[in-house]
């Protein structure tokens, strides 16, 4: 048996991007980022930025792609993925890709009415989904990595 689950905090990166497969099935995918503060050998205080590609699917997508913006701190559960690709310079890369089974909403709504948007985006999603969006105020300007 093996068990693949993983559990972020972090922030989106860029707007989401919601397109749909020629089934009709929607896609929203999102670039999202964690920083880890470390000390490095000199003992200067670094930021580790790490960089992860989320997918989220149908109903969810097109109910959480209106509300999701850059910059906004989302909690995400799901399933990790490593894709590599050949790049132009014919360099292997490698890209962390999340299918999102939860995601939470972090942070103020852009309109500032949190349980509204929050009450939508629930009532749009599908009944099998696990996900309730929710808001926290806390997020500052220091918590998001760019």
């Amino acid at each position: 048996m093996s068990y693949n689950k993983i559990t972020l905090i972090a922030n989106l990166g860029r707007e989401p991007e919601l397109k749909y497969t020629p089934q009709g099935q929607a896609v929203c995918e999102i670039s999202v980022a964690t920083n880890e503060k470390r000390k490095d050998s000199n003992g200067e205080q670094i930021q580790e930025t790490t960089w992860f590609k989320a997918i989220l699917w149908g109903k969810q997508a097109e109910a959480l792609a209106q509300y999701l913006y850059k910059g906004q701190q989302v909690y995400l559960e799901g399933r990790l993925r490593a894709r590599e690709w050949i790049d132009k310079e014919g360099r292997t890369r490698t890209n962390l890709e999340i299918s999102v089974t939860e995601i939470r909403l972090l942070g103020r709504a852009d309109n500032g009415n949190a349980n509204a948007v929050a009450a939508k985006a629930a009532s749009a999603s599908t009944k099998s989904s696990t996900s309730t969006p929710v808001y926290d105020d806390t997020v500052s300007e220091d918590d998001i990595p760019f």
